[in-house]
């Protein structure tokens, strides 16, 4: 029985700081509040939103901000960067980032 081990120049605290940086930049853009209008158009219809929405959603954001990433969200990405030895995010990988942000939104879009 052979045992497979990953030779992979990324440790585990590497991997979940470069996601910090990649979801956290994406954050930072989204509270500009015109890009975040603009995505709430493109992606949901939505051309109108009432102030006290975007600032609780801007609340919200800066508190996703500070906080740890979700492993179980982004498990997928890390084991992808363990296996590839590479952060190269693929379009799917990419998506991810988007989709936790979208969760947020739309717990003041419905």
């Amino acid at each position: 029985m052979e045992i497979k081990t990953l030779n992979t120049q990324w440790t585990d605290e590497q991997i979940l700081d470069l996601i910090r940086k990649l979801r956290n930049d994406l954050i930072k853009d989204f509270l500009d509040e015109r890009c975040l209008k603009q995505y709430l158009e493109a992606h949901f219809r939505i051309r109108e939103i009432s102030n006290v929405k975007i600032e609780l959603i801007k609340r919200d954001l800066k508190e996703m901000l500070i906080s740890p990433v979700n492993i179980n969200h982004y498990q997928d990405l890390i084991n992808h960067i363990k296996e590839t030895d590479s952060a190269a995010l693929t379009e799917n990988n990419e998506r991810l980032f988007f989709k936790e942000i979208e969760t947020l939104l739309k717990q003041y879009l419905y």
